[in-house]
């Protein structure tokens, strides 16, 4: 089976021959069709995680999927040979830079039957992203406001139109070259991130939907409201993710460290910053197959990529200007 790996961090992807999967009773083998490209894939080739996601190397990468069923572990009920799934594979079992990859039955869902498979392969890391941080954690309700940073991005493009369907006033930033495009998907404020300094002109919000870090992260602290919260997906890691994961005594006070100069400005400002590392589920992507079905939500692909040109379509993450997300397709 052809794959891309990761043979050394910091090393290029290579593609080579690899064993095929194995497939568990609970699995589901799926012929990958398309797979979505995430700034996670270049984050873990460059060793940023290996302390807190050490992966064996070689290791292929991929955290999303689109594709076809060919066959289903003996315990497998709700999935058949032929159906068209997606998924964001548990991150134990990421991969999805080949042609093939086993999954875990309870991280698929049917594809969106509205959408493309290059389409359906763009959505699973980032709707997950913007679902858990919206509705799970941040319990986004009519009238009140977001604030989602990169907008025009991968996740920031999900975001807006889930945080709209939501009943919340949203505002983003973008760069002015795509401020008509993301109050297409839904932002009511949209801030030229090059000629305006968003601090400056918001405030009262209820969430932040943070991607950048850095200083973006301790501004965004400022524009909340008392009691309003700051969701990272970039970091610093918290403790309670250094609880989760399961991390050892040392790992997570190393953790905690990371993440005190802004959970105590938070503090100090009277709300709070949480991190999130999104984690698979089919039961919420057959929730987001429902919403994109019924028109609430659309995938942005900017750009589609061949197989054979995965190392270069990774490579072109860094330079930017790829409206929503960046996709190979596996033909």
């Amino acid at each position: 089976m052809r794959a891309f790996v990761v043979t050394k961090y910091k090393g290029p992807l290579q593609e080579a021959d690899v064993p095929e999967p194995t497939v568990g009773e609970h699995d589901v083998l799926v012929r990958v069709e398309a797979a979505g490209l995430n700034p996670l894939d270049e984050k873990i080739r460059a060793g940023e995680f290996k302390q807190i996601l050490p992966y064996q190397l070689p290791l292929i990468l991929g955290n999303d999927v689109a594709g076809t069923v060919i066959t289903v572990g003996t315990a497998v009920r709700g999935l058949k040979p032929g159906d068209e799934v997606y998924a964001r594979p548990d991150q134990d079992r990421i991969g999805t830079f080949a042609e093939r990859i086993a999954v875990a039955e309870g991280d698929l869902a049917l594809k969106p039957a509205s959408i493309s498979m290059e389409e359906a392969g763009s959505l699973p890391l980032a709707a997950l992203t913007a679902w858990q941080a919206l509705v799970e954690r941040g319990k986004v309700r009519p009238g009140q406001k977001v604030l989602i940073h990169a907008g025009a991005g991968g996740v920031g493009s999900i975001a807006i139109q889930l945080a709209t369907h939501l009943g919340a006033s949203v505002a983003t930033t973008a760069s002015g070259s795509n401020a008509d495009f993301v109050r297409a998907l839904g932002a009511d404020t949209v801030i030229d991130y090059r000629t305006q300094d968003f601090e400056q002109l918001l405030t009262g919000y209820d969430l932040v939907l943070d991607s950048l870090g850095g200083e973006t992260l301790e501004k965004s602290l400022r524009v909340l409201k008392p009691g309003g919260k700051a969701i990272g997906i970039t970091g610093p890691p918290d403790p309670a993710f250094a609880r989760e994961a399961g991390l050892n005594p040392l790992l997570r006070l190393a953790v905690t460290g990371l993440s005190r100069k802004i959970r105590k400005q938070a503090k100090k400002l009277g709300v709070t910053y949480e991190f999130l590392f999104m984690r698979a589920s089919g039961d919420q992507l057959r929730q987001i197959t429902t919403l994109i079905d019924q028109g609430a939500m659309r995938p942005v692909v900017g750009k589609v990529f061949p197989f054979d040109q995965t190392p270069h379509a990774l490579q072109s993450l860094s330079q930017g200007g790829i409206r929503g997300k960046a996709v190979i397709a596996n033909s």
